[in-house]
């Protein structure tokens, strides 16, 4: 560029100038759509935290399989037929068919290497809402279950 040709020197520094506004303009664009989104985001969305209940899932389990399903069963079968309205061996047999079918009744580990609740589990708090149509809440304190995983 000759500096003694007026007409190269004004060419070049519009360019310079429409360079300069063009990435200004991007700039304070992007920028003005960052700090909507921010606001936007602060407004609409209460981040409310869960409470969590630490209901001891393995002691459930251990407690349910000690009453009814271990070797030696704290009540018997007639207690057992009684309070699920069919024999253990039935039970047992749904258990394994669900396991099997839905993976909802298959014992996990979450995220954190925590087992989730085990078959008998699921299947107990099921079959008992079914059969005495009793709320989901309601198995909570044996089966050691929340309401929401219970429905």
């Amino acid at each position: 560029m000759d500096p003694n040709n007026s007409k190269e020197l004004n060419k070049f520094f519009w360019e310079l100038i429409e360079d300069e506004f063009v990435d200004n303009t991007d700039e304070e664009l992007l920028m003005s759509m960052f700090e909507r989104q921010q606001q936007s985001n602060s407004s609409t969305r209460h981040m409310r935290r869960r409470t969590v209940i630490h209901r001891n899932r393995e002691e459930g389990h251990t407690r349910l399989y000690n009453d009814y399903f271990s070797e030696n069963p704290i009540y018997t079968s007639a207690q057992f037929r009684r309070r699920f309205r069919m024999h253990r061996h039935v039970f047992l047999r749904i258990v394994t068919t669900l396991g099997n079918h839905d993976e909802y009744f298959q014992m996990k580990v979450d995220a954190t290497g925590k087992t989730g609740l085990s078959p008998l589990q699921k299947c107990t708090a099921a079959i008992r809402i079914l059969a005495y149509g009793s709320p989901s809440d309601s198995v909570d304190e044996y089966v050691r279950i929340g309401e929401n995983t219970a429905i």
